[in-house]
């Protein structure tokens, strides 16, 4: 890539900071609104959800629960052990320097929700619904962290591996990032699905979730770390990489889903709004400021790319919204009975 004038790259109206306080960015404090509408965003959204899953019952407010809890914990470990570190938000948890932003949980919690919400829908099988899911919430992932990270909400230091920064990986991003959200969003689904198919059958007593809730986030974070070790070890004897992982990753999710399209059930209700707000708040939200603080004139590949990702979202929520119509019209007039045929 061409050297970057410092003039263009900066694209804050506050002074740049020291870079190796940023890991060498170039770009200095955002605006005071960047953080400001994304917290309390996230904090409006969680409590949308929360009231939505009040009213489906426990199951899902312990799921939504549970995202939230898991989110803290995981991000909490992830910065005790070095692997990156926040900027300041207006609530956090823990000590300086390892603290976590509270609404970083509350974005874990509605994204693996809302996704879920889709996939309980239409009924897909348990694997299949699981792929979805993470296929999903890493499609939201992909277009929040660019930003996130040029505009310091989360850091990664490339500073000992020699990388630049603004495009090492994917654009700043360690693809073994990209391959946790896949680890984390899968093994939650899955396991919450299957604890509640096996624990949770007529007759048994509705605290059964609130433990399900735990047992899941337990054994996520467990399989996460197991993974962890298993994908080192495959990267220093075997040389497959994160970027080959990740790859391999989501066409096996790719293949779960189109496995399981055709299981599916026709949704007798329509699907609930709050499904579209999620994802369509963070597409829409991150996408803009990332051409309001002009990181688009950075790297033209990565405007492409961050371009292509809001629209697959665009597009696929844009199919839900049509799944829904078709849905209401169904309602409005319902199929003749089999035994009316």
């Amino acid at each position: 890539m061409a050297q970057l004038n410092r003039t263009d790259i900066i694209a804050f109206t506050a002074l740049s900071l020291d870079a190796n306080q940023h890991q060498g960015l170039p770009y200095g404090i955002p605006p005071w609104w960047c953080y400001s509408i994304a917290e309390v965003s996230m904090f409006t959204l969680f409590f949308m959800c929360l009231v939505h899953a009040s009213g489906k019952g426990l199951r899902d407010v312990m799921y939504l629960t549970g995202g939230l809890v898991f989110g803290i914990l995981l991000e909490y470990l992830e910065v005790m052990l070095g692997n990156y570190r926040y900027g300041t938000f207006a609530l956090m948890i823990g000590n300086a320097p390892f603290q976590v932003p509270l609404c970083i949980g509350a974005g874990w919690g509605i994204i693996m929700y809302t996704a879920r919400l889709y996939t309980d829908h239409i009924q897909l099988p348990l694997l299949g619904a699981a792929a979805a899911d993470t296929l999903i919430a890493l499609c939201i992932d992909i277009s929040m962290d660019v930003v996130a990270y040029r505009t310091h909400m989360w850091h990664w230091d490339w500073t000992p591996m020699q990388l630049n920064p603004l495009t090492a990986q994917w654009f700043g991003i360690p693809f073994g990032n990209f391959v946790g959200w896949q680890v984390v969003v899968f093994s939650y689904s899955s396991l919450s699905r299957y604890f509640e198919n096996r624990i949770c059958k007529r007759g048994s007593w509705s605290c059964s979730y609130v433990w399900i809730a735990l047992i899941s986030v337990c054994c996520s974070i467990t399989v996460l770390f197991f993974s962890t070790g298993a994908f080192h070890w495959l990267s220093k004897h075997v040389r497959f990489l994160s970027v080959h992982r990740f790859i391999g990753i989501t066409l096996m999710l790719f293949a779960l889903v189109v496995n399981s399209w055709q299981k599916r059930l026709v949704p007798q209700t329509s699907l609930p709004k709050i499904t579209m707000w999620v994802p369509g708040w963070f597409h829409l939200y991150f996408l803009s400021c990332f051409f309001v603080l002009g990181f688009y004139r950075e790297n033209i590949w990565m405007t492409v790319a961050a371009i292509a990702n809001g629209l697959t979202g665009c597009v696929f929520h844009l199919h839900l919204r049509k799944l829904t119509k078709n849905v209401e019209g169904l309602v409005d007039h319902p199929l003749p009975d089999k035994k009316e045929i």
